[in-house]
């Protein structure tokens, strides 16, 4: 008799009723935005739309007017103080330089030789700081541990920026494999990036988000003939 494979459960991460002004301008207002484990969910916006500003308040690390955060309707008062359910990776390099790739991996319960699994480059550098390592590979090493963490979600500010086409490929395969482990919550100004590996795709504009439809093909780019 065959016994099929039970269904991972599915978690839900929602954001809403965030509301965030400087003075009398309207940042944020009306905004709904679900991510789902299993899934990488993309949000997209002209600089300067708020996409970072939006990412800090679902961590709870910018304070704003209003702000709803819950993952499964269980309500996270303070999600950055919760790593085991959210981690969010910033724009800028934020492990100290002096920490060494076997070291931050382990602070994170992660095994140094997963992160040279997926980068060999890594290997003469085990027991370097990271003040030694290019502006790239310290990025890496982030998107890295961040993505590979043990919580239910990430989030992820500019991930694609500073790498090499190489790069970006490897840590879209490792987005694809994480997925299956967490939901992920990816924003970058490289948005063609972002379209290739996500699920569904929300459009930050004028303080509001919407889920927007990929673009069409362009004929003119030898799509078709």
């Amino acid at each position: 008799m065959m016994t099929s494979t039970p269904s991972p459960l599915i978690h839900t991460l929602t954001a809403d009723g965030i509301q965030l002004s400087f003075g009398e301008r309207p940042v944020l207002s009306n905004i709904y935005l679900q991510c789902r484990t299993g899934r990488i969910t993309g949000l997209l916006g002209r600089n300067g739309a708020g996409k970072t500003t939006l990412m800090r308040i679902i961590y709870g690390d910018l304070p704003c007017e209003g702000r709803s955060v819950r993952i499964d309707n269980i309500h996270l008062p303070l999600p950055y103080a919760q790593p085991d359910k959210i981690r969010y990776m910033p724009q800028f390099n934020f492990i100290p330089g002096h920490l060494t790739p076997e070291r931050i991996c382990r602070d994170f319960n992660l095994d140094f030789q997963g992160l040279e699994n997926a980068f060999p480059e890594f290997h003469p550098f085990r027991r370097q700081p990271l003040r030694d390592l290019s502006t790239g590979q310290r990025r890496m090493i982030n998107i890295y541990i961040i993505s590979r963490s043990r919580s239910q979600f990430v989030m992820l500010d500019e991930p694609f920026t500073l790498l090499s086409p190489i790069q970006i490929e490897k840590v879209k395969t490792i987005l694809e494999e994480e997925k299956q482990n967490k939901g992920i919550l990816i924003t970058d100004h490289l948005h063609e990036h972002i379209w290739s590996v996500s699920d569904e795709v929300y459009t930050l504009a004028e303080g509001r988000t919407r889920l927007t439809s990929p673009p069409a093909p362009n004929p003119s780019h030898g799509c078709f003939r």
